[in-house]
Order: C-alpha cells, then sequence, then structure tokens
C-alpha cells in the first residue's frame, strides 16, 4: 500500500496502522489459507470483529480517519449504504470515534438477523442506523445523490465508507498478493473466484493484476441477481428487479465499482464512460462496447449460481473437506469449480463472511447451525436501535442533517 499513501504517510505510520487494525483479528495469519483438494483452496476474510471480509479495509481505513482528523480541525459525516456487512465493520471502526458521525441506510428486512443485529446494538453516540423502505440500489442511490447534491454536500464535510472510497480498495488488494505468494508467486499464476455485488472486493483484484501480480483468471461469481454476469458474458448491462436471496450482500442490480472497471478496459475516456452511463441511468439498460468486452474478457469470466448451486457447493465443502462456508462463499466455489481452470494452477475462493452470520441457510443445506463466535458476545442480549425512514432523498437529507455537526 505504501506506494498509494507517499506524501501522506511515511512507511512507518502506515505499519503502525496496520498493526493496530489487524491487531483485533482472531487469526494470527489475518487472512489464512485453508486447502479443499488438490486445487482449489479458500481465503479466510472473515476473522475480523464483525465477521466478514470488510473488516480488512475498514478496520484500516478507521484509523486513517482518525490519523487524519487529528491533523486538522474538522468534523466528518460518513453516509453509506450496506447490503449486509459494510454496515456493520464501519461502524465497528469508527463508534465512540470523536470528530466522527456516520450514518448507514440499510433496507428494512433484506439483511440477515445477525447482520442487522451487529449495526443496531452498537450504542455510541455518533452512530445512526437507518432503515429504508427499498433495496440496497435505492439505499446507495440515495448515498450518491447526498455526495452529488451541492448544496448537502457543501453542508456537510461528507465521506463515505462504501467501496467507492478508494482506500477501501487498496487495502483489498493486500489479500490477493498474501494468497498469491503463498501458492507459488510470482513463479506461477493463480486465479481467484469471488462472490460479488458491487465489484469492489474483485476490482481489487483487478488492480492487483495491474500491479504486477501473475493472476490467470478473476471469477465474478454472482447469485440469480446476475447482472454482472450477463455484462461479461454477453455484454447485456441491463438492470432487473432486485430478488431477495440466502446471499443478501450479492442482491445488487447496480454495482458502482463495475463502472471503474469499464472505464479502464474501454480506453480511460472519462468523459465517454460519463455519457454511456448517464444513459444507463435515465433507460436502465446499456450494451457495453466491444473495447469494453474485450478489455474485460483478458482477465474475468463470470457465473451465475441458482440456490441449488449455492446448496451443493455448501455440502461438497462440509463433506469433502470439513468445512462449514456461508452462502455467498459458496456461489464463489459452485463458480470456481465449473470454471475450467487449468488444473496446474491453484484456485482461491474468497470466503467472504462467517457462516454464523448466515445460520439459517447454512443449518439448511449441511444440517449443521454455526454457533456465534465468542468475541461477537451477546448479540442477541442487546437493545437494538434504529430508524425506519421512507427510501426518499427529502426523508433521509432531513434526518441527516438534523443531527450531523455542519462544516466548521
Amino acid at each position: 500500500m505504501t506506494p498509494f499513501v507517499a506524501g501522506s504517510l511515511t512507511e512507518e505510520e502506515l505499519r503502525e496502522l496496520c498493526t493496530t487494525a489487524y491487531g483485533r483479528f482472531s487469526h494470527q495469519a489475518v487472512v489464512p489459507l485453508v486447502q479443499l483438494d488438490h486445487q482449489h483452496w479458500l481465503l479466510e476474510l472473515f476473522h475480523g470483529p464483525t465477521l466478514a471480509f470488510k473488516d480488512v479495509a475498514l478496520q484500516l481505513l478507521g484509523q486513517l480517519f482518525e490519523r487524519f482528523l487529528s491533523r486538522r480541525d474538522d468534523h466528518l459525516t460518513i453516509v453509506g449504504a450496506t447490503s449486509g456487512d459494510t454496515g456493520s465493520a464501519a461502524i465497528d471502526a469508527v463508534a465512540g470515534r470523536e470528530k466522527i458521525d456516520i450514518f448507514m441506510l440499510h433496507p428494512d428486512g433484506r439483511v440477515s438477523d445477525v447482520q442487522r443485529r451487529q449495526m443496531t446494538t452498537v450504542r455510541a453516540p455518533n452512530v445512526y442506523n437507518i432503515a429504508i423502505d427499498g433495496s440496497f440500489d435505492d439505499a446507495q442511490a440515495l448515498v450518491k445523490r447526498m455526495f452529488n447534491d451541492a448544496d448537502f454536500s457543501r453542508r456537510f464535510n461528507l465521506s463515505a465508507v462504501n467501496s467507492i472510497n478508494w482506500a477501501r480498495l487498496m487495502a483489498q488488494i493486500v489479500y490477493y498478493f498474501y494468497a498469491a505468494v503463498r501458492l507459488g508467486a510470482p513463479e506461477r499464476p493463480v486465479a481467484f473466484s469471488v462472490p460479488t455485488g458491487n465489484f469492489g472486493d474483485v476490482f481489487a483484484g483487478y488492480v492487483a493484476a495491474k500491479m504486477g501480480l501473475p493472476v490467470a483468471k478473476l471469477i465474478v461469481a454472482t447469485n440469480v441477481n446476475d447482472i454482472l454476469h450477463r455484462a461479461l458474458s454477453d455484454g447485456d448491462y441491463s438492470q432487473g428487479q432486485v430478488v431477495p436471496t440466502a446471499t443478501p450482500s450479492m442482491d445488487i442490480q447496480v454495482s458502482s465499482n463495475f463502472e471503474r472497471l469499464l472505464f479502464d478496459a474501454g480506453g480511460r475516456n472519462g468523459q465517454a464512460l460519463a455519457d454511456q452511463m448517464r444513459g444507463f441511468e435515465a433507460s436502465k439498460a446499456m450494451r457495453l462496447t466491444n473495447a469494453q468486452r474485450d478489455g474485460a474478457a483478458a482477465l474475468f469470466s463470470s457465473a451465475r449460481v441458482d440456490a441449488d448451486g449455492m446448496t451443493m457447493a455448501m455440502r461438497w465443502a462440509y463433506d469433502g473437506a470439513g468445512q462449514i462456508i456461508d452462502p455467498h462463499t459458496a456461489i464463489g466455489l459452485a463458480a470456481a469449480q465449473e470454471a475450467g481452470v487449468d488444473a496446474s494452477i491453484p484456485v482461491v475462493t474468497l470466503a467472504t463472511a462467517h457462516p454464523a452470520k448466515f445460520r439459517d441457510a447454512v443449518e439448511r443445506a449441511t444440517g449443521t447451525r454455526p454457533p456465534v463466535p465468542a468475541r461477537v458476545g451477546d448479540l442477541f442480549a442487546r437493545e437494538e436501535s434504529y430508524v425506519k425512514l421512507p427510501g426518499t432523498f427529502e426523508a433521509v437529507t432531513a434526518y441527516v442533517a438534523e443531527r450531523a455537526t455542519p462544516r466548521a
């Protein structure tokens, strides 16, 4: 990460922040590799305090926010949208910190009970949880509109914790290098399968490849909300209705980080992409250009995995390797197994969440109900606190404006 922070942090300062951030993880390896068979591996990204891969980036982001805010007399208003895991990880990272307020939007009734409680039971004066009537896409659109609204963004010093924040991706690039080096890189390439909703996690792998890591393939694994699979396989980026599934973190139709790939793969023409995305926002449909499709195809493949495929992968991991995996990881594993990667190339599936976050789905598939780790504490005994709001810009901004600290 050092090249990305040059001029802002010394290498020693960055190391100190990383040591603090990852000292809270429950595994000494932070993100350990687990072997499933001769070719397939899991990269366990869920050993942080909120049991999901988002901790890898957000524990560090919380440290970065505090470090830079301590250098100036300023207050930060974080607004974010979550499909389940970003919210709890971001709240854990900044709860109780001075000079920061966090407002987190989640789709009411569309996250698991563990995911919701990890957000709504945090009792800190700077934490505000908002359940909106709508989908994650609706929540994400509201957050983007807040940043783009000149009047609102002038009044408050806004910052993002979603993967539109580059620091999120910067920290996630690291574990691609970590895993690949342990499996023989740079002497041999490694493939990665990534359960994907908002495209941030897999885009970090793309950046790792651009930095020189020998990535054989990036497999984009989607559930039945398959806009990314359709875009990568036949160029059809058209928005449909979000279908609620057992993998709520992937119940997304508009992937904000996909624009980054289209920009890079399509020739890095910002104006052309802006025009293309404006057309998409108006019509909810677009075709990828030949340059975008060819640029993506050099590294990416994709798969759509339905509920049956997810269940079969969970059972395979449990019966064949003694591993209990969560539904999102199972979709990544199913996609990895059908990707047809040469047998000489290791395939790493990113295990993005602890199975205890999705206990019902895991129990249905494997017959085993994973216990919530002790480090989460008495999650189901604590009182929840959140507000329900209609999914309108006026309702959400009025709530935020009444509670946030204006710019100095």
